[in-house]
C-alpha cells in the first residue's frame, strides 16, 4: 500500500480516489465505545439490542465516525492543518461486530488559500465501506494541507 503521509497538497490531485488499509470492528471495542460516549441498549446490551430494529449490537455512528477518521489520518501526516467542518454527513448501513471497515477518499477540488498561502484547500468526498463494498457513512468535508516549503 502506498504512504501519503509525507505529501503536501501539491501532491494531491483533482479526482484522484486513495483508499485506506482494513480496521475490524470488535463488539468489545464498540460497546467500550458507547458505554462511554453513546450509552444506547441497542449498542451496548446483546439482549436488548436483539429486540431492536437492528437485531443485535452496532456500533454508535460516532464510533463510527471516529474510525473514518483514524483511517483518514493514515493519509494525512504533518502537512494536515485541519478542518473547518463537513457537509453531507450521513450513516447509511449499521456495522455490526466483526465488519471490516476501510475509507475510499475523493479529491474534488483543490485551491491555494487566498489569505494564507502557506496552505492549500482540498475538498475531499468520504465513503466508509464495509467487507461488502457496502458504503456504511459517508461525508464531505475541506481540509487544510500545507504546502511544500
Amino acid at each position: 500500500m502506498v504512504d501519503y503521509r509525507d505529501r503536501y497538497f501539491e501532491d494531491w490531485t483533482e479526482g484522484e480516489i486513495v483508499e485506506s488499509g482494513p480496521h475490524l470492528m470488535t463488539e468489545e471495542r464498540m460497546r467500550t465505545f458507547a458505554e462511554e460516549f453513546d450509552p444506547q441498549p441497542f449498542h451496548i446490551d446483546p439482549a436488548a439490542a436483539a429486540e431492536t430494529l437492528y437485531g443485535g449490537i452496532i456500533a454508535s455512528g460516532w464510533h463510527t465516525g471516529s474510525v473514518l477518521m483514524r483511517l483518514l489520518a493514515t493519509f494525512l501526516g504533518p502537512s494536515s492543518m485541519g478542518s473547518p467542518g463537513v457537509d453531507n454527513l450521513r450513516w447509511h448501513l449499521p456495522v455490526r461486530p466483526a465488519d471490516v471497515l476501510r475509507l475510499r477518499v475523493h479529491v474534488l477540488e483543490k485551491r491555494v488559500s487566498s489569505s494564507r498561502p502557506e496552505r492549500g484547500i482540498i475538498r475531499w468526498h468520504h465513503d466508509l465501506l464495509n467487507q461488502h463494498d457496502q458504503v456504511v457513512m459517508s461525508l464531505d468535508a475541506v481540509l487544510f494541507i500545507q504546502r511544500r516549503p
